[in-house]
């Protein structure tokens, strides 16, 4: 019975890194898209790693509720609209974040692009 215990408390500890290895990535992918995108800009570190906190909770909803990933690779169009949206929704939700619909447009395609790249699954499931 303790060696249960013991496992799950493993599965836990590995769940927190998984998240936080997950926020890493994403705080990556979203400077590496704000650099590259014209008319998106996020103004601090702080404000950085706030916006993937909230992109990654605003992907988990979406998930969770559509089974829909935002994620322009995999789910064509509409994974492409959903990360449009999601990075233009997240304005409003996070201060010293800013972007244009065009850069939303044009963020998801680059968001996609790194994305695809960057080794692990960023998606919280």
């Amino acid at each position: 019975m303790s060696e249960a215990r013991g496992n799950n408390a493993k599965t836990g500890t590995s769940t927190v890194w998984q998240i936080i290895g997950r926020l890493i990535t994403a705080a990556i992918v979203l400077a590496v898209t704000a650099f590259f995108t014209p008319g998106f800009s996020i103004n601090n570190f702080a404000t950085l790693i706030i916006a993937a906190v909230v992109l990654s909770i605003i992907d988990f909803l979406i998930v969770k509720f559509t089974g829909l990933h935002a994620t322009p690779f995999g789910k064509g169009f509409v994974g492409f609209a959903l990360a449009a949206i999601t990075l233009y929704v997240t304005q409003f939700f996070v201060a010293g974040y800013s972007i244009s619909w065009m850069a939303a447009i044009i963020g998801a395609l680059i968001y996609g692009v790194v994305d695809y790249f960057l080794p692990g699954n960023q998606s919280m499931q």
